[in-house]
C-alpha cells in the first residue's frame, strides 16, 4: 500500500514537470500564480506616418470584476527591434515601453521607426508579492507609412478653409473690390515724418535691425524701407541707412534704388547713403549714435530685430528732437520703443506693414486669409475652454468629454499617430 502511494506521487510530480504550460520545463509548483494574457497580437497603426504600432490582448483570467481574488493589477509591455535578417538589431534585450493598469487590453506604441520590424511581449503584473506572469510573445510587426494621415482630416479641413479665404481675398483685391485693413497709426505717420524732415532740411535715418536677411523681421524692415525711400525721393530728402550685415546692405540698396526709379528720381539716388558698418552689436550702436548727434536727423525709423541697443538708439534719437517710428519682432524690446518713440508697431503690425503700405493684391489676400484663420482659432479656443469647464463640472451627460476628446485628437493632432 505504501509503495503504491509513493508511485502515484512520483507520477504526479513527473507529469507536472513535463507538461507545464507553453512547453517550458518548469514544475507546476514553481509557476507564477498570476495568469498571463490569453491572446496577444500586434498591427500597424492605420492612417499614420509609420511611427505607431497597435497592440491588443485578451485580459488575463484574474483581471475581471468577478475574479476572486483579483490577482491582476496591470500589464507590462516590452519591445525588441528586429533587423532585416530577422534577428535582434543593436541589442538582444527587450526594453520596457509601457506599464498599464488593470482592465486595459490595448496599447499604441508611438515611438517606432517607419519600415522597421519590432517584436513585443506582454505580461500580467500581480498584486502584492504575486510577481509577474509568464511573457506572451507577439509575432513581429512592421510600422508602415500611409499615404494619408486620417487622424488629421479635420485639421486638413481647417487648413483648406484658411487657404480658401486667402484665395478669395486675393481675387477680390485683384478685381478692384475694396479690402478693408484697419488703420495703423505708425504707418500713417511715416509720410508725415519724412515731410517734417524735408521742412527742417535735415535727413532721415532708417535702421533695419541687427540680424541678417534670414530673419523675417529684417525682410519686413526692408519692405518698409522701400516705402519710406519712395517718400524721401518724392520730397528730395536725404535718407541714411547704416547696416550691420553686407547682405542687408545690398538688399537695402536695391530697395531704395527701386523706390527712386518708381517716382522717376533715379538721378537723385546716392548708393553711399546705404552702407555697411560692422557686425559687432555695440560697435554699430556707437557709430549710429554718433551719426545721430552729428547729422541730427529729423525722423528716425527702426524696423527689424533689436536687442539691448533699442533703448540706446531711441533715447539718442529723442535727444536730438527726431520723430521716431519703431517696430520689432522682439517682444522684450517693445516696451522701450513704446516709452521712447512717438509711434510703435505692435506685434504682427510689423509684418502686415508691407501689405498695408503697398496694397498689393497677393499680400492683402494673404493678410485677410490669416485673419480668417485667427478668428477660427479663437473660436475653437473659446469653445474648447467652455467644453473643458463643462466636462470638469460633470455637465452634458457624458457627451461633453467626447467632444473634447474629438477636438484634441482631430484638431490638435492627438490622433495623427
Amino acid at each position: 500500500m505504501e509503495r503504491n502511494v509513493v508511485r502515484l506521487a512520483a507520477t504526479v510530480l513527473a507529469w507536472g514537470w513535463l507538461f507545464s504550460p507553453a512547453g517550458h520545463v518548469t514544475p507546476l509548483w514553481a509557476q507564477s500564480p498570476v495568469p498571463p494574457p490569453r491572446v496577444a497580437e500586434g498591427f500597424d497603426h492605420p492612417g499614420d506616418n509609420g511611427t505607431a504600432i497597435d497592440l491588443r490582448w485578451d485580459l488575463a483570467s484574474g483581471d475581471t470584476t468577478d475574479a476572486q481574488p483579483r490577482v491582476c493589477v496591470g500589464y507590462e509591455v516590452e519591445r525588441l527591434a528586429v533587423g532585416a535578417t530577422g534577428v535582434a538589431s543593436g541589442t538582444d534585450e527587450y526594453r520596457p515601453v509601457a506599464r498599464l493598469p488593470a482592465g486595459v487590453g490595448s496599447f499604441t506604441d508611438r515611438g517606432v521607426e517607419a519600415g522597421r520590424e519590432y517584436r513585443y511581449r506582454v505580461a500580467t503584473v500581480g498584486a502584492g508579492e504575486a510577481g509577474r506572469s509568464e511573457w506572451v510573445e507577439i509575432p513581429p510587426v512592421r510600422a508602415v507609412q500611409q499615404w494619408f494621415a486620417t487622424g488629421r482630416t479635420w485639421f486638413a479641413v481647417v487648413l483648406a478653409t484658411v487657404c480658401g479665404a486667402v484665395i478669395v481675398s486675393t481675387w477680390r483685391a485683384r478685381s478692384g473690390r475694396p479690402v478693408y485693413v484697419r488703420p495703423i497709426a505708425a504707418l500713417q505717420a511715416m509720410h508725415e515724418a519724412v515731410g517734417r524732415a524735408t521742412e527742417m532740411g535735415r535727413p532721415c535715418l532708417f535702421i533695419t535691425g541687427m540680424e541678417d536677411m534670414n530673419e523675417i523681421a529684417t525682410v519686413a524692415g526692408v519692405a518698409i524701407l522701400s516705402h519710406v525711400a519712395q517718400a524721401a525721393a518724392e520730397y528730395d530728402t536725404q535718407l541714411l541707412v547704416p547696416t550691420t550685415r553686407s547682405l542687408v546692405m545690398s538688399s537695402a540698396q536695391e530697395a531704395v534704388s527701386g523706390a527712386y526709379w518708381a517716382v522717376d528720381r533715379a538721378a537723385r539716388y546716392n548708393p553711399d547713403d546705404i552702407y555697411y558698418v560692422s557686425d559687432e552689436q555695440f560697435a554699430f550702436v556707437a557709430h549710429v549714435t554718433g551719426l545721430m548727434v552729428r547729422e541730427r536727423p529729423a525722423a528716425c525709423f527702426y524696423a527689424g530685430v533689436f536687442y539691448a541697443e533699442s533703448l540706446i538708439l531711441a533715447e539718442t534719437g529723442n535727444s536730438v528732437g527726431a520723430i521716431q517710428i519703431a517696430g520689432t519682432s522682439e517682444a522684450a524690446q517693445l516696451p522701450f520703443f513704446v516709452a521712447a518713440c512717438d509711434y510703435t508697431l505692435l506685434g504682427e503690425e510689423l509684418f502686415a506693414a508691407s501689405a498695408y503700405l503697398t496694397r498689393e493684391p497677393q499680400q492683402l489676400g494673404s493678410l485677410k486669409g490669416q485673419d480668417v484663420g485667427k478668428l477660427l482659432a479663437a473660436g475653437l479656443l473659446v469653445s474648447g475652454c467652455c467644453l473643458e469647464t463643462a466636462a470638469a463640472l460633470g455637465l452634458g451627460d457624458g457627451w461633453v468629454p467626447g467632444v473634447v476628446q474629438f477636438l484634441k485628437q482631430q484638431l490638435l493632432g492627438g490622433g495623427a499617430g
